[in-house]
């Protein structure tokens, strides 16, 4: 199992546990609570779900399918720097296949994006809004909420972080439920899929790194 990080001064995301001697790391499992979230904000406008910047806190909230995977990607400042940059300019979800709309060219708190995944008619948009940022000497990244019209309802959070050790970590926490019929009748398989794209958005960004 995981455990939470030492808390800095601006928002981070937790980090798993026995990091030092694996190269990734992965958790997830499903909260049978109510929706209700531990250490996040209240709910923000135009948000799908109330527990808006949960992703900040060590304990994510009851009632979703939660997500947390690590894997390192390289040693040093100039990969923790690559690294930082490919996540919040995007370049990492659009090297995974994905098709990004963003209302800027980096990640900043209120920025729309809609990330667009498969191919019409049967591909997926999926709006969302970055919640909060972290730019720091030692972590980058980001987490954006759902909107109304995304297929789940929940929040995702991307982390670069460089460590004491000269390690460079990318990490992913998440916590979603189904928000429309195809996703709840899709059920257990959801999961699965959204910890393959994270495993797939380690390996990318191990190669953008470089």
């Amino acid at each position: 199992m995981n455990r939470p990080p030492h808390t800095p001064r601006t928002t981070p995301a937790a980090r798993p546990d026995r990091t030092e001697s694996t190269e990734s790391t992965e958790s997830a499992e499903s909260g049978t609570g109510g929706a209700g979230g531990t250490g996040a904000s209240g709910g923000g406008p135009g948000f799908s779900y109330p527990e808006v910047g949960a992703t900040r806190s060590a304990v994510l909230p009851d009632g979703y399918h939660q997500l947390r995977y690590a894997t390192r990607i390289g040693r040093g400042q100039e990969t923790f720097a690559a690294a930082g940059a490919a996540v919040t300019t995007w370049r990492m979800h659009r090297a995974s296949g994905a098709r990004i709309r963003a209302g800027a060219e980096r990640a900043a708190p209120g920025v729309a994006v809609k990330v667009a995944l498969g191919f019409p008619p049967v591909g997926l948009v999926a709006p969302c809004r970055v919640i909060w940022t972290a730019y720091e000497p030692e972590r980058t990244g980001f987490a954006y909420g759902t909107l109304p019209g995304h297929p789940e309802c929940g929040e995702e959070a991307f982390l670069v972080e460089l460590r004491p050790d000269g390690s460079v970590w990318f990490t992913v926490t998440a916590f979603s439920r189904p928000a429309r019929w195809y996703t709840r009748l899709a059920g257990p398989l959801v999961p699965p899929c959204q910890r393959a794209y994270a495993r797939r958005l380690g390996r990318v960004l191990r190669r953008l790194a470089r």
